[in-house]
């Protein structure tokens, strides 16, 4: 690459790839990015094409139905994931996870998040390409749009007609279409909250509360606006994880490139006349299928671009063009800028970014699982009464007050037992048992008693601990203190 601002064939096209990009990522030094060449001339109306990238697509896209199946699982006789709120109860199959353990979930973000960022180091926005909700349903609202309103030509000609019945016919059925996945998308969503099947009995009745009317309506609303209405200027103008995505990348990241020495200088096949000698032309025939089909409106081969969602449709375009003119595919593949630099490629295991993300989900996804194999079905706090701190009886024992709350975690009612373990002479008074309701906390009052003379510090050591009676080895212990004078 040495001499390529020596090659007749190195354009501008070529230098916006190989120039600037100092302010977002000093990485990018020799290479650089053009960040703001996008479509922004209205909607986008992106032909849709088969292909290899094209099928993976549909094939993710097709992961979130689960998102609206999953509030219908049932597991042991209730909602298998809900996220119970006003019981302050997540439940996950057979787990469920109390404020308690809230720190569990919490690992699992981290770990989604930073599974987000080392993607995004190794090969570019491919969530947004492939898996984001946003791009996930636009997807779908577009495919509705063509069956309803045709190509893209044809919508195109249909937005830029006067209003007239024909315009209505084809305008009012897309819309209910798109007006019933919204609704469904906030019905599910909140389906994850109140049991599925409740929320639907609610519906036919007018049951709903204003909270769920409002919520249900209003993310119907806003999929229908910025899936259907407002599409790529989402990824464009609105999603911040477009603007940051610089300082995410480098030169090893792997996105879709073209390929600029193979394929400039571009220009259509046609005959010499005669007499005329041919020009020497790149491999790239300036069909502009590769924008045609992007879904944000990008040319690939201004460069690598914020708009761009990584989303591999201009390779599928441009193989297919390269299939039909006998040319090798690949003038647009995944590839890195350092990989059109001439350096030698890096693998993701030895570049310390990638290596950082790794090591931080590591270590989220080791806590995780830590914390749900030794979650325990019940927890138990002791609380020692502060004021007195101990009283000395009549018959001269020490007494101390205490107040044990045990957390049930089990979806089963929880006989507990309380008792206490310490010096030979102690002795303790507490209820026999105490019902504690699944999900809910039980409180005791524990009064634990010492002859005087048989203490030896001002501070005992002693074991508080609670058991299941249905279910002995459902057990738990706090360690406390016995104070005295």
């Amino acid at each position: 690459m040495s001499d390529q601002n020596k090659d007749p064939h190195y354009d501008a096209t070529h230098k916006s790839q190989l120039e600037g990009m100092e302010t977002s990522n000093k990485n990018l030094q020799n290479i650089g990015v053009e960040l703001l060449s996008v479509h922004t001339d209205g909607t986008v109306h992106a032909k849709r094409i088969s292909g290899r990238f094209r099928t993976i697509k549909w094939v993710v896209a097709a992961m979130w139905l689960t998102f609206f199946l999953g509030p219908y699982l049932q597991w042991d006789g209730r909602q298998a994931i809900l996220f119970d709120l006003v019981n302050r109860q997540f439940h996950i199959f057979g787990l469920t996870i109390l404020p308690q353990d809230i720190w569990v979930l919490a690992m699992m973000l981290l770990f989604a998040a930073l599974a987000l960022a080392a993607t995004t180091a190794v090969a570019g926005r491919l969530w947004c390409g492939y898996a984001c909700f946003q791009t996930v349903w636009m997807d779908v609202f577009t495919w509705l749009e063509e069956k309803f309103e045709g190509n893209p030509n044809k919508r195109q000609k249909l937005e830029q007609q006067p209003w007239n019945l024909d315009k209505i016919r084809k305008k009012v059925p897309k819309w209910l279409a798109w007006a019933f996945i919204g609704f469904m998308t906030g019905f599910s969503f909140v389906a994850y909250f109140d049991p599925a099947l409740d929320l639907w009995a609610r519906l036919f009745t007018l049951e709903w509360t204003s909270t769920e009317t409002i919520i249900i309506l209003g993310l119907a609303a806003a999929t229908v606006f910025f899936a259907g209405f407002l599409r790529e200027q989402v990824c464009i103008g609105f999603c911040p994880y477009a603007r940051i995505q610089g300082a995410m990348i480098d030169t090893e990241t792997v996105v879709p490139t073209y390929d600029v020495d193979r394929g400039e200088p571009r220009g259509r096949m046609r005959r010499p006349k005669p007499g005329e000698e041919a020009p020497e032309l790149g491999d790239c025939i300036d069909c502009n299928l590769c924008v045609a089909v992007c879904p944000t409106g990008v040319d690939i081969r201004k460069g690598q671009q914020f708009g761009c969602i990584t989303c591999g449709l201009c390779i599928d375009a441009c193989d297919s063009v390269m299939e039909k003119i006998k040319k090798p595919k690949g003038l647009i593949r995944y590839a890195s800028l350092a990989e059109f630099g001439g350096k030698p490629f890096t693998p993701f295991y030895k570049r310390p970014r990638v290596l950082v993300y790794t090591g931080i989900m590591t270590f989220a996804a080791v806590a995780m699982i830590w914390g749900l194999i030794n979650m325990s079905p019940i927890d138990m706090k002791v609380l020692h009464e502060r004021a007195p701190l101990f009283v000395q009886m009549s018959d001269g024992s020490i007494q101390n007050k205490y107040y044990a709350k045990v957390v049930n975690k089990t979806d089963q009612l929880l006989e507990a037992e309380i008792t206490v373990d310490g010096p030979d002479s102690l002795i303790y008074i507490v209820d026999e048992k105490i019902n504690v309701q699944p999900g809910t906390v039980g409180t005791a009052t524990l009064l634990v008693r010492i002859p005087k003379g048989d203490i030896e510090q001002t501070n005992t050591p002693i074991d508080i601990k609670v058991q299941d009676l249905n279910n002995p080895q459902v057990k738990e212990t706090y360690e406390s203190m016995f104070i005295s004078p």
